[in-house]
């Protein structure tokens, strides 16, 4: 068993080593649910000669998938081009697999991104003599200082707005001969100018899928990080209905032996018997401050307690167990000292010195109740 998963691990590592080094940036990257579907959109205008259209995608942050509005960016040299990012099912993730520039398009999910990347290659331009050829049939392109060409591009894949690749729903793609070719390219990280454009999307609460329903509100811009202007497109319509994902956070780990409060875990006393049954209903004891006031409830009650002599003791004379009442009895010339009390007896009733012999029988050590614990875009393929 530790030998088959020995194996398997040499052969992720061996995989990932294979992977391009512009891609590392991004490859760990996993969520355990899938990004939205692309939404329906508009190219916005090509700003100049040498502007490559890289399209919009969802990326994932501390609160979930934002949306990455598509843009023109300017190539980092003539002759290159762009492979989107996307996301793949695998090792029970979504992971998401970055962008990069190079000489040419490689695998990227079979993503139907629009505009020219209908999930295989790119069918948007190309380079010739150190300038862009732009492919009018696919790119809004409204200048004239620039080269351009018309030419039908044939979906060979279906057209949805799915946007990420394997797993359920997902595009069943797998590279070509030509995009593995285009794997050991010389590749080229995401410029500056883009990551600055991913950090502004991150920041836009307005992109989050949570707050837009698979539709935002910038879904492509002219240029990178301008997101407001002439040049800024909306989405006119989510490529599919959009639902919340549901919570499939990893459920907390317990703390074993830890004492819960009320749970009879609680410290015992030295030589309180094991295994006692939980208490349940028991009235709690009085408080410090009524223990003088109150009498014990589970005292015993003093029982066949002689009178005092006739005169000596009020007619409305108090009944053991109950708290006795001095208001009527009429009081000695001289008050004696009152008895020691014990802590665990009931108070009696106040009686002259001269009190005949026979008092009540005094609870000692009365037992205590314990205390009770309780882009798919809209394309122009």
């Amino acid at each position: 068993m530790r030998t088959s998963r020995m194996i398997r691990v040499l052969l992720t590592a061996l995989v990932l080593l294979t992977i391009p080094a512009a891609s590392f940036a991004g490859v760990f990257l996993s969520v355990g649910f899938a990004p939205p579907a692309l939404p329906v959109y508009v190219q916005p205008p090509c700003p100049g000669d040498g502007y490559i259209w890289t399209p919009g995608y969802w990326a994932y942050g501390d609160d979930g998938y934002y949306w990455v509005p598509g843009t023109w960016v300017l190539a980092p040299e003539p002759g290159l081009l762009w492979t989107p990012g996307y996301w793949g099912w695998g090792d029970g993730a979504f992971i998401w697999h970055a962008g990069y520039w190079g000489p040419h398009v490689g695998f990227y999910g079979g993503i139907n991104y629009g505009f020219g990347y209908i999930g295989v290659g790119y069918a948007g331009g190309y380079w010739e003599g150190g300038h862009f050829f732009y492919n009018r049939a696919v790119n809004n392109v409204t200048i004239t200082n620039v080269h351009i060409y018309n030419k039908t591009v044939v979906n060979e894949r279906a057209v949805n707005h799915v946007s990420y690749n394997g797993g359920r729903g997902g595009v069943m793609a797998r590279p070509t001969a030509a995009e593995e070719a285009a794997a050991r390219d010389r590749h080229i990280e995401a410029t500056a100018t883009q990551n600055e454009h991913v950090r502004a999307a991150s920041t836009n609460r307005a992109l989050l899928a949570s707050q837009n329903h698979g539709r935002p509100a910038v879904a492509a811009t002219a240029k990178p990080g301008e997101f407001s202007g002439h040049g800024v497109v909306a989405a006119k319509a989510a490529g599919a209905p959009y639902h919340a994902p549901a919570n499939r956070g990893a459920a907390a780990p317990r703390a074993n032996n830890v004492p819960r409060p009320g749970n009879g875990n609680a410290p015992r006393a030295e030589n309180a018997p094991h295994n006692t049954p939980a208490q349940r209903n028991v009235p709690r004891p009085p408080s410090a401050a009524n223990r003088e006031a109150a009498p014990r409830e589970n005292a015993p009650a003093a029982r066949n307690v002689p009178r005092p002599p006739s005169g000596s003791h009020s007619q409305s004379q108090s009944r053991p167990g109950n708290t006795a009442r001095t208001q009527n009895v009429p009081r000695p010339q001289s008050a004696p000292k009152p008895a020691p009390r014990t802590e665990a007896a009931p108070h009696e009733a106040s009686h002259p010195a001269s009190a005949p012999h026979g008092e009540a029988p005094r609870a000692q050590n009365a037992p205590h109740p314990e205390p009770h614990s309780n882009g798919g875009e809209e394309h122009h393929h």
